[in-house]
């Protein structure tokens, strides 16, 4: 990736397409653009996230994860290039499993809820299913790795126990859906 942004306004851009990174212009509305910018967006609101009091090793993964994402736009901006790394994957599932360890056992759903952090962690979650699912429709009619769909998939894993994880910081805990068998089993 040779080319650097040296200049914002080109007006290029003025008649409804957009440069991927190989030169190729293509509709805004292109399925490989609409991926590309579902996770500009999931980056952006990370570094939201980021703006929140957590403890130093969430942070840490947080910015990892925002150095991920930059490659796998990157992977997504040129057909056929290879940028992210599975082991980036598999970093992801090393965190599942420790900050999951870390929480009791879901007895019910929750409600994505509780701290400003945690919420945030929870719009982290679900644009990170939005940017899964483009990729998913991008892959359908074009040939995709697969590892940009995995990594979105474990990331949105990761950002539900995230948001537990935040939840708890300062003593706090999930916030739980009020169901109606829970009531039904209550009230028995």
């Amino acid at each position: 990736m040779s080319n650097r942004l040296t200049q914002i306004a080109t007006r290029t851009g003025d008649d409804g397409t957009t440069g991927l990174g190989d030169n190729t212009r293509v509709s805004k509305d292109n399925l490989r653009v609409c991926a590309m910018g579902d996770v500009d967006e999931l980056n952006s609101h990370i570094g939201l996230l980021l703006c929140e009091d957590m403890p130093g090793d969430v942070r840490e993964l947080l910015v990892q994860v925002q150095h991920q994402l930059f490659n796998l736009g990157g992977e997504l901006s040129i057909p056929g290039f290879e940028l992210l790394q599975t082991q980036a994957i598999a970093r992801l599932d090393q965190a599942l499993e420790a900050y999951n360890a870390q929480l009791p056992r879901l007895q019910e759903f929750i409600l994505p809820a509780g701290t400003r952090a945690a919420s945030q962690a929870h719009i982290c979650r679900t644009v990170a299913r939005r940017a899964e699912r483009a990729v998913v429709a991008l892959g359908a009619g074009q040939t995709l790795r697969p590892a940009p769909q995995q990594y979105l998939n474990r990331l949105s894993d990761l950002l539900f126990v995230l948001a537990r994880v935040l939840n708890r910081m300062n003593g706090g805990d999930d916030v739980y859906w009020n169901s109606q068998r829970l009531q039904a089993q209550a009230g028995s």
